[in-house]
């Protein structure tokens, strides 16, 4: 899920409440990094719920700005997980 803020930037925020993972597996590189382009379908992160593991697509093209979540941690339902700013 995300959702456009006043300063431009698009809030990519979790869907359900959950736990937080940049990587794909712990031994693999994260996903993105601030700074990382991504693309509508980018995976960004996984949520996993009861070890069903959901990946979250950055839903816009644009520029990580910012990781908010910390890995491995719980995030709550509409927590925002990262910032992305968009290509105009």
């Amino acid at each position: 899920m995300s959702a456009e803020r006043a300063d431009g930037l698009v809030a990519i925020e979790a869907a359900v409440t959950s736990v937080f993972y940049r990587r794909p597996s712990p031994g693999d590189p994260p996903f993105v990094e601030e700074g990382s382009q991504v693309n509508e379908d980018s995976v960004v992160c996984l949520l996993e719920i009861m070890k069903c593991f959901r990946s979250v697509p950055a839903a816009v093209k644009g520029k990580v700005v910012k990781i908010v979540a910390q890995n491995e941690n719980y995030v709550k339902k509409g927590d925002v997980l990262m910032l992305i700013r968009p290509e105009k």
